[in-house]
């Protein structure tokens, strides 16, 4: 039997290991130098003015609804077909989770279904949308910043699948994915399946200064260290003529959500190869896209999109379920991307059925998750997409 070939994986290289050790050596395992170097690198690659490592994908979506001061039964709009955490960073703060619909052709949250549900309520209803940057296909967010400056909404745009990606304006001028040019605040991840990998680990763009500050303050329990920034007397602090040394000041209930340096360490040395990785994810896609044309077993796929960073390749099937299983006795280990969130049981709870979204359920009746990642070799691309082709002759 072959080795495995999973749907994602981590590329660790010499340099990779080379940069963790020497941070592991160094005086700082956290709040050290290599923090402030990933994120200056790391606004430069996406083009936005600020940037902030926090923990993991996660607490970069819980920061963003804490720093736009999501309030309970506040509504804000997103699609299913998405990571559980898309949706769950507005429940942190008690606000409410409204989904709107995918297009089937991009598997994006749709623009209509979206102004469709705007337009159905009284203004101020909603106060925000969070669009997904799913699989690594980009949103349009020139078209979702119009409609949100319409009913005076803020953008969390999430791109955990989509560093590298872009979309076209109106201008033809590629946008970046998360260059704050449209959305209020974007997030990524660091998770080992995505393009860079720092073990978890995620980051906050923006070009909002307040923002920005907000956002280092809630990362640190809400903690600031600016004599500017304080408020109790510089008597209450324990100094004479300006504060001491060791003061700061709890302002906010913030959180642990900072991320180490060797895990900025290994994201740095990391992104000196996304661009690499971006080449080679397209050259796979291309394969895919070519070698499933045409072939009947197929109901949709993700194709050659301009702008698209390849996070996932998807195609739609019919038996599903007997192509996952037969990929796995070839130990070819696909996955599905994703459970649609208003069925999970939670969200259900809030009056969600089947039905509500018909074509974010159509779509997770087909889809599956072929493998993608930068050192997925020709050969065994070639493997996965001949044994694809190997199951449907069997059972057409």
């Amino acid at each position: 039997m072959r080795n495995a070939i999973p749907y994602g994986r981590q590329n660790i290289t010499a340099e990779d290991l080379a940069t963790v050790v020497a941070t592991l050596q160094s005086d700082y395992l956290t709040q050290g130098p290599m923090i402030a170097a990933f994120e200056e690198a790391f606004a430069h690659y996406i083009g936005s003015k600020y940037a902030v490592a926090v923990a993991n994908g996660t607490a970069a979506l819980h920061l963003c609804t804490l720093a736009l001061n999501v309030k309970p039964g506040q509504k804000v709009i997103t699609t299913p077909i998405t990571f559980a955490a898309s949706a769950n960073c507005v429940r942190y703060c008690g606000g409410e989770v409204v989904f709107a619909d995918i297009d089937p052709q991009t598997y994006l949250i749709d623009y209509n279904s979206v102004a469709k549900l705007l337009e159905a309520s009284p203004m101020g209803t909603y106060q925000g949308i969070i669009p997904v940057d799913f699989a690594g296909s980009a949103v349009d967010l020139e078209k979702f910043k119009a409609l949100a400056n319409k009913y005076n909404l803020w953008i969390i745009e999430d791109s955990c699948h989509s560093p590298g990606g872009f979309f076209v304006d109106s201008k033809g001028q590629p946008q970046n994915c998360g260059n704050g040019n449209f959305a209020d605040l974007a997030i990524f991840s660091f998770h080992p399946v995505k393009h860079i990998a720092s073990g978890e680990g995620g980051m906050v763009t923006t070009n909002d200064e307040k923002l920005y500050k907000k956002l280092l303050q809630l990362r640190t329990h809400g903690i600031v260290k600016s004599e500017d920034l304080y408020t109790n007397s510089i008597e209450f602090a324990g100094g004479d003529t300006q504060y001491p040394g060791w003061y700061m000041e709890m302002q906010d209930l913030g959180f642990n959500y900072r991320l180490t340096d060797f895990q900025a360490a290994l994201g740095l040395s990391q992104l000196k190869r996304a661009d690499e990785g971006i080449i080679r994810r397209r050259a796979i896609a291309k394969t895919y896209s070519e070698a499933f044309q045409n072939k009947s077993f197929i109901k949709g796929q993700s194709g050659v999109v301009e702008g698209h960073a390849y996070h996932l390749y998807i195609i739609e099937v019919e038996d599903r379920l007997g192509l996952y299983n037969y990929l796995r006795t070839q130990n070819i280990f696909a996955q599905i991307h994703y459970i649609p969130c208003h069925l999970m049981p939670y969200y259900r709870q809030f009056g969600w059925n089947e039905g509500d979204m018909p074509k974010a359920e159509t779509y997770y009746k087909h889809c599956i998750s072929l493998p993608m990642y930068p050192i997925l070799t020709d050969e065994e691309q070639q493997f996965v997409i001949a044994t694809i082709f190997s199951y449907y002759e069997k059972h057409q």
